[in-house]
């Protein structure tokens, strides 16, 4: 049987030249990313969207039925506890693209804090090399969730919520062993205490209004969380990873150096929250951080990321974080009875995780 000979190119069999295809070449598809859309489709496209829409109607809700929402301070109170959630949802949020979870986030943040308190106070140390080791504690159980996800192939739920009761407990059992008590030793005589202070949990005033240092923090962390996600090749692994393991490692993704990055920068951003809860109050509750993990992950879902990893935003989670601050804040300020918050959390919650689907099918039924 005779093989076909190859256009513009050998036989096959003998090797002689061929003639090239005398037939007009078919016409390449159109590269869609050059393809011109309306700007409605291109914002029904946007994982933040659903997000971006409750906020601003939970402005316009609050701002009418609480006389006290709009004054400067007030407004800067919401920007303070949504700050404290941003830091830790945003880098939450980019863990969801690739398809993991950390349910050890919140105690991670009182850890962090208790072992640049205790170090420093037990070692009579510069409260600045606290930090430093602390920085290293706290990478280092980032580290161990990364590297336990990749080489057990264990869920992340099952293995970050080992950590979570094991951190617990270190944290309680720790601090009653070097303080005899549930809370750390004041730290603000020591040396270094204030330069820390100024970068952890100092107040900036601008336009004569307070506003905590926390909020850059939050902000700088969306700025480099989009650019990643957006502008990198470590972006497209992070999306890859989450749309699905397989396809990723069969076009070369680094999977698992991946995963385990997302985790360190969950770490990092733990380091930065803790160091907050330490040098804003000058001593840290053994047991505070617990629940928060849920916020966190809340907060990211609201912003549009999905359960199932491949899709979301750094900047949805950054509005979901004000979500969360807008309606906690806002019930105090409409004098509202705040044993309804927690209920009006999970409803938010429904609500945006339903309008987000619903966004995501008019924009897949667009393409």
């Amino acid at each position: 049987m005779t093989a076909p000979a190859r256009p513009g190119g050998q036989d096959a069999q003998d090797g002689s030249p061929q003639p090239a295809d005398s037939r007009p070449p078919a016409p390449a598809a159109a590269d869609e990313r050059l393809v011109h859309r309306p700007l409605a489709v291109r914002l029904l496209r946007r994982p933040e969207l659903g997000a971006v829409v409750g906020a601003l109607a939970l402005f316009v809700f609050f701002a009418l039925v609480a006389d006290s929402f709009l004054r400067p301070s007030s407004l800067s109170t919401v920007l303070y506890f949504s700050s404290t959630l941003g830091i830790m949802a945003v880098p939450v949020a980019l863990l969801m693209i690739g398809g993991e979870f950390d349910l050890s986030t919140g105690v991670m943040v009182t850890s962090s804090a208790l072992a640049s308190s205790m170090f420093s106070y037990q070692m009579t140390a510069n409260t600045w090399v606290g930090v430093g080791v602390s920085l290293l504690v706290t990478l280092a159980i980032g580290l161990f969730n990364g590297v336990m996800l990749t080489r057990t192939g264990l869920p992340s739920f099952i293995i970050t919520l080992g950590t979570f009761l094991m951190l617990t407990g270190l944290n309680l059992g720790l601090t009653k062993l070097i303080s005899d008590k549930v809370t750390t030793k004041s730290i603000s005589d020591m040396e270094g205490f204030d330069s820390a202070k100024a970068v952890f949990a100092s107040t900036l005033t601008l336009g004569g209004v307070d506003l905590q240092i926390t909020i850059v923090w939050w902000l700088l962390l969306v700025a480099a969380a989009t650019w990643i996600l957006l502008r990198t090749r470590v972006g497209n692994w992070i999306f890859a990873v989450g749309g699905g393991v397989d396809a990723a490692r069969a076009v070369g993704v680094p999977v698992a150096r991946t995963k385990i990055g997302l985790y360190l920068g969950v770490a990092f951003a733990a380091w930065i929250s803790g160091q907050h809860l330490l040098f804003n109050y000058d001593a840290v509750q053994s047991g505070e951080g617990v629940g928060n993990e849920l916020i966190y992950i809340a907060a990211a879902v609201i912003g549009g990321c999905l359960l199932t990893g491949g899709y979301g935003s750094a900047v949805g989670a950054a509005v979901g974080a004000l979500i969360f601050g807008m309606a906690n804040k806002g019930i105090i300020y409409a004098q509202w009875d705040p044993d309804w918050f927690k209920f009006f959390l999970g409803a938010m919650l429904l609500l945006a995780t339903l309008l987000n689907a619903w966004i995501r099918k008019r924009a897949e039924a667009t393409r």
